[in-house]
């Protein structure tokens, strides 16, 4: 177990998160959105919480600083409320496969925002290139007609973009605040922010707790983002960026919106069509483009390992991984 730990975080991490955009598209039939992301953060908090509080001394998890305030509000409200609750608004008019591929823009946006608020990031000369591609594949995948542009179908889509912009924008701001406890702690503090956030915004969206149908797929779907990819799936993310960095743990994030569209075509009954997979194809090449220099290091980093025939080869020792840098 110890050898195939990375590989098995690796593929959780993309099932769990892939498949919220599955159980969302499912959930939202019955429960209004805005409450469903609400109960989804409801169920979070007591299990993030609860898990904090039994693997971690106090001072690891208790807030200190005013960095530690700000870095949990800059996820709370930014990454985990808004970004979801747009997530959860926007699945009403789009597929799951869709709401992935769109939602998966965070990184493209990302060092944007790096550039414009951390003095230590800056866009590289071919940024521009990779983040041109990638809208461009995006509107593939949605279909964007300027004769329709004011029809809910593109409405729908600009909201999810703006859950892509939250998540980008949270995430850049959590590096700004610069908390001083782990990141495990920071997203279990963040996650009641959210909750609160979100129930705020259900309250003032006039969704009425007797609008929900209590079916069984909203109960399995309920408990899928609270439980799954609420709770477990961040602690199963922080471990894997615990073993392998940032950078090699966020490569499961480009698998996600293959697990979405594969979940969405065999539970939902969602179609896939080649303009969704050209438009994804176009996508992950803004991608490629966009941290091309950080993809070559992966791959070399992948071949030295997967080129070790005993576990003392010299691509086993994770450590030693660094030797491939540019």
């Amino acid at each position: 177990m110890t050898r195939h730990r990375v590989p098995l975080l690796f593929v959780a991490t993309a099932l769990l998160f892939g498949g919220t955009f599955v159980a969302a598209k499912a959930g939202i039939a019955y429960i209004p959105p805005l409450l469903f992301v609400s109960f989804r953060f409801d169920i979070a908090t007591v299990l993030l919480l609860g898990f904090v509080a039994l693997t971690h001394d106090r001072a690891e998890w208790v807030p200190r600083t005013r960095n530690d305030v700000l870095g949990s509000l800059a996820a709370g409200v930014f990454a985990i409320g808004l970004a979801n609750a747009c997530l959860f608004v926007g699945q009403q008019y789009a597929t799951s496969a869709v709401a992935s591929i769109v939602f998966s823009l965070n990184p493209v946006l990302t060092p944007i925002f790096a550039a414009l608020l951390l003095s230590d990031e800056s866009l590289p000369e071919y940024g521009a290139v990779g983040m041109a591609v990638a809208f461009v594949g995006v509107a593939l995948v949605v279909g964007i007609d300027p004769a329709t542009l004011l029809d809910g179908g593109v409405v729908g889509y600009l909201v999810l973009f703006g859950g892509a912009v939250c998540a980008a924008l949270g995430s850049v701001l959590i590096r700004w605040a610069d908390a001083d406890y782990t990141s495990i702690a920071r997203t279990a503090w963040g996650v009641p922010v959210g909750a609160l956030l979100c129930h705020l915004v259900a309250f003032g969206a006039g969704e009425q707790l007797s609008a929900i149908e209590w079916t069984p797929t909203a109960l399995l779907a309920l408990g899928y983002v609270g439980l799954f990819s609420g709770a477990i799936a961040y602690i199963v993310y922080f471990g894997l960026l615990d073993d392998v960095g940032a950078i090699r743990a966020n490569l499961a994030f480009y698998v996600v919106p293959v697990v979405s569209a594969l979940g969405g075509w065999i539970l939902l009954g969602e179609s896939i069509t080649a303009t969704t997979v050209l438009g994804f194809a176009v996508v992950a090449l803004g991608f490629a483009v966009l941290g091309r220099r950080e993809l070559r290091v992966e791959l070399r980093r992948l071949a030295a390992f997967v080129g070790s025939d005993t576990a003392s080869g010299p691509g086993a020792n994770p450590e030693t991984w660094n030797e491939c840098d540019d």
